[in-house]
């Protein structure tokens, strides 16, 4: 596979297939580790998850784990597919690294993976034999089959000595032959064997045997050897003391392709040392793989046949009260996370978690966020579980907390593929106030993905709503949301209306944080239309009573304003520090959004100031942030601010085609006033050029 002395690989991409359990993730990794010092810039490694129950992971999400792990801070990671496929081929392109796609189930899912140099190793595993790989990209493919049965005794027989007095040759042949000589199952069965010394390897093989008559349906590719792993899995299984086999049926109905120690204590209604104990029993029986001190994950054919097991020896009442337990302990734990990410929001009304559910709580606000982002892909398939469950309640209350405890490093579009979920469960519930509450969430992130015609339908709707109930706080909530859409449409004077409704609601109710927060969009109204001194006295009064709240979030959104304040005034120093500030608060915080937008005040800040290598960073680090963020027309704009510093250096032809592309995204996007700025910005680079 790989040159001697450093030169060049004669081959840069194998693909190692075979069935399930033959063997090629174990392979691929023992070959890994033999050759690692051929590699001297690294390895890298993923599981794809290919052929896992849920979702299987895909090139973009890798890409963005590999750029971070090759040095490239995860604010700057483009969103485009391409982009981040690009340059990780430029950062490869000088190193000599091997790289390991592990349970890879299509070509889509490998083809950006591939490093592209010929100083690169690419090891892929699979089911499938990714044809594709070998025709367009020169693919090696290496089949596994079952094992020789040589190796397969010999196999047995390292994980029985020490444990067992010697077993008769013919016998360990008959146990690798009941087998398949399949390495997963010959694991399996080997344990087995080796925590029971005293029982006959007759005994055992009889026990075998017996269990074929079981399983019918669990495909792993050719019959005889799906047979003989559906047998050991159940052998194994059966062996297994009755707290390890109830918590392994259990798991089957966990939502999510990994889950902690804390997520099972809750599936299992039991406290967390003891079910710690039976996790370690399948940890030891090869049943369960952990992957960190507190998170463990199935084989996919594993957590299939947990499943199985769950419905068949499961009563459906007792599966739904470990569903809810799980769903439980998700639901009240994000609902913690929200504490910290989003502390003035509105609480939903909890029910308290059922009996045996220990939700966990947060010291620090780094590790409410550290928790979010590690349960991401499991939050959204707990609101996928609740609604195939038929358990509205926890299907709407599930999308709506994680609206507002989703770790700012993620996508919002992630949370519009459950959204609908939560929306049509609350309605067919009858519950207004729910329906209302995802509507507006709904409707703000439609504004942040640029669909403002849905935006406005949502909050209009939410509107109407509140209206109908007489909820004079969500009537104000509503107009304050709908004044965000009327700022980002250039509606000056709906959005000044909107926002000054809002809060003398908020007077009348006695609330002054949500009303500082009207009054906040009311100095960006009053700035955009040009009423620079009353923005600035709002903005400057708004940033000294959150500053005298110590909430951050909100001084970065005033000091925002104020930069762009202090630059419509001249005082360019004033903007540069309140741009520099805000920035240091949305890095501290971890909020993508907030660093995405503020970057771009302190790119124009940077600018007028004449550091336009810093302002180019800037707009560079704005444009990358939003394209992951999907939001286009922010991220325009960074194009729009990086065209207006090269034409201050004297580099109109760069000018122009920054100011190009921006005009393009804003017309595309309906954005007819950006759309000007753009197209201001192009006319004077042209000019500049002497066209």
């Amino acid at each position: 596979m790989v040159a001697d002395h450093g030169g060049p690989l004669v081959v840069s991409v194998y693909v190692i297939t075979g069935t399930a359990g033959a063997g090629k993730t174990s392979r691929a990794l023992r070959w890994a580790h033999a050759v690692r010092d051929r590699f001297p810039d690294g390895q890298l490694y993923v599981n794809l998850r290919g052929y896992d129950p849920g979702e299987p992971v895909t090139a973009q999400q890798v890409l963005h784990g590999f750029l971070a792990a090759l040095g490239v801070r995860p604010r700057t990671i483009p969103h485009n597919l391409d982009d981040a496929a690009g340059l990780y081929r430029s950062l490869l392109a000088e190193r000599r690294m091997l790289v390991v796609l592990d349970n890879a189930a299509t070509v889509s899912q490998v083809r950006p993976l591939l490093p592209g140099s010929t100083g690169s190793l690419t090891l892929v595993t699979s089911r499938s034999r990714l044809s594709g790989l070998a025709i367009r990209d020169g693919a090696r493919r290496i089949t596994l089959g079952t094992l020789p049965e040589p190796e397969a005794v010999a196999l047995l027989r390292a994980v029985t000595t020490g444990y067992r007095l010697e077993d008769d040759a013919e016998k360990l042949t008959e146990l690798a032959h009941l087998c398949a000589c399949l390495p997963l199952a010959l694991r399996i069965a080997a344990e087995r064997a080796a925590t029971h010394p005293y029982l006959r390897l007759d005994d055992l093989i009889t026990d075998l045997r017996d269990e074929s008559a079981l399983w019918d349906v669990l495909s792993t590719g050719d019959e005889e050897e799906a047979e003989a792993v559906r047998t050991v899995f159940a052998w194994s299984y059966r062996a297994l003391p009755p707290s390890a086999a109830r918590l392994f049926r259990l798991l089957g109905i966990h939502p999510g392709p990994e889950f902690s120690l804390h997520a099972a204590s809750a599936l299992a209604g039991l406290a967390a040392g003891r079910v710690r104990q039976a996790l370690d029993t399948l940890v030891g029986t090869h049943l369960l793989e952990q992957t960190a001190p507190d998170r463990y994950e199935f084989h996919d054919l594993l957590r299939a046949y947990a499943t199985q097991q769950a419905r068949e020896e499961e009563p459906a009442k007792d599966r739904t009260a470990a569903l809810r337990r799980v769903l439980d302990w998700y639901l009240h734990t994000a609902d913690a996370v929200q504490s910290w990410i989003e502390p003035e929001e509105d609480h939903l009304s909890l029910d308290p978690p059922a009996e045996g559910v220990v939700p966990l709580s947060f010291a620090e606000y780094d590790h409410a966020v550290d928790w979010s982002e590690r349960e991401h892909t499991n939050l959204l398939a707990a609101v996928r579980a609740a609604e195939a469950a038929g358990l509205d309640r926890h299907a709407w209350q599930l999308s709506a907390v994680l609206f507002y405890a989703r770790a700012r490093s993620t996508s919002v579009n992630d949370w519009l593929t459950v959204a609908p979920i939560g929306l049509e469960a609350v309605r067919r519930l009858g519950d207004p106030s729910g329906e209302a509450w995802l509507l507006e969430c709904l409707g703000m992130s439609y504004t942040r993905g640029n669909d403002l015609a849905k935006s406005r339908e949502c909050h209009e709707s939410a509107l109407a709503i509140r209206r109908e109930m007489g909820d004079r706080y969500g009537e104000a909530q509503c107009l304050n949301l709908l004044g965000l859409v009327h700022l980002r449409l250039r509606e000056l004077a709906d959005a000044e209306g909107s926002f000054q409704r809002a809060r003398s609601a908020f007077s009348e109710l006695g609330l002054p944080y949500w009303e500082s927060i009207a009054l906040i969009n009311l100095a960006n109204a009053c700035h955009q239309a040009g009423r620079v001194d009353e923005a600035a006295r709002d903005a400057e009064l708004v940033y000294a009573t959150f500053r005298a709240r110590n909430d951050r979030p909100n001084m970065g959104r005033a000091l925002g304003l104020l930069s762009a304040i202090y630059l419509d005034r001249g005082d360019l120093d004033a903007a540069l520090r309140a741009a520099s500030e805000a920035v240091t608060i949305a890095l501290d915080l971890r909020h993508h959004v907030l660093e995405g937008y503020w970057l771009i005040a302190l790119g124009n800040a940077q600018r007028a100031l004449g550091e336009y290598a810093d302002s180019l960073v800037s707009f560079q680090r704005s444009a990358s942030l939003h394209r992951r963020l999907g939001d286009r027309s922010r991220e325009a704009m960074a194009w729009h601010g990086a065209g207006e510093t090269y034409r201050a250096m004297g580099r109109p032809g760069e000018a122009a085609d920054f100011h190009r592309r921006a005009a393009a995204a804003h017309r595309e996007l309906g954005d007819r006033w950006h759309e000007a700025l753009a197209l201001d910005g192009l006319a004077a680079a042209e000019l500049a050029k002497g066209e």
